[in-house]
């Protein structure tokens, strides 16, 4: 079961959590979960790849939204003076359409002081070497080397596709350390990244265990 099913949802209340936290009545239920993703998606067309993005978490009460960036890479959505969050927060209320609601749109960035150890940027990093074109080989094994220097127990990735511009697709995996994904108490950090390369799309799924 722990290999199927994905690690952040299995431990979800155990020692992972949710990414919108929030409640609301079953009749406005709908209408802010589809904000959530729209402005998730929002996020990171606008500067997801620059800002280097692990997750989104948003919260809300009754009329305010706020949104918590977690980047590391917190100066480039800062910007000059904070102008950067400025343009950021325009942009969002602008494509949600709430210039005139009353709720409140607030934005926090958190900065990830170990980004090698963070699954979301180790995939992030590994797709956009193979849009550069470099050896999937050579990116997985360069990655794996720095996550475990970053300190954690275990790292699994697997990459699938076209690998290396091959006829047919195939998966492969590559696993340094423990890696227990059936261990309920185990913190393992997970993420799936899509890389659009020159033959194709190409799947990353990272895991990295840390104690």
């Amino acid at each position: 079961m722990g290999q199927k099913i994905n690690p952040i949802s299995y431990r979800l209340q155990i020692n992972k959590k949710w990414k919108s936290l929030w409640y609301k009545p079953k009749a406005d239920f709908k209408d802010s979960l589809i904000q959530d993703i729209k402005i998730r998606e929002l996020v990171n067309t606008k500067v997801g790849e620059q800002a280097s993005i692990e997750k989104i978490i948003i919260k809300r009460n009754a009329r305010d939204v706020k949104i918590e960036i977690h980047s590391s890479r917190p100066g480039i959505l800062i910007g000059r003076q904070g102008q950067g969050i400025k343009d950021l927060k325009k942009f969002l209320i602008n494509k949600l359409a709430m210039p005139g609601q009353k709720s409140k749109l607030d934005i926090d960035v958190m900065e990830i002081k170990n980004p090698d150890s963070v699954a979301q940027l180790v995939a992030q990093n590994i797709g956009y070497q193979l849009t550069k074109r470099i050896y999937y080989k050579r990116a997985v094994k360069h990655a794996m080397t720095k996550v475990m220097q970053s300190g954690v127990t275990g790292v699994k990735i697997q990459i699938s596709g076209r690998l290396g511009g091959a006829e047919i697709s195939r998966s492969e995996k590559y696993i340094d350390g423990p890696v227990p994904t059936s261990t309920l108490r185990a913190n393992i950090d997970f993420a799936i990244y899509h890389s659009q390369t020159t033959y194709g799309t190409v799947g990353i799924k990272v895991w990295i265990y840390k104690k």
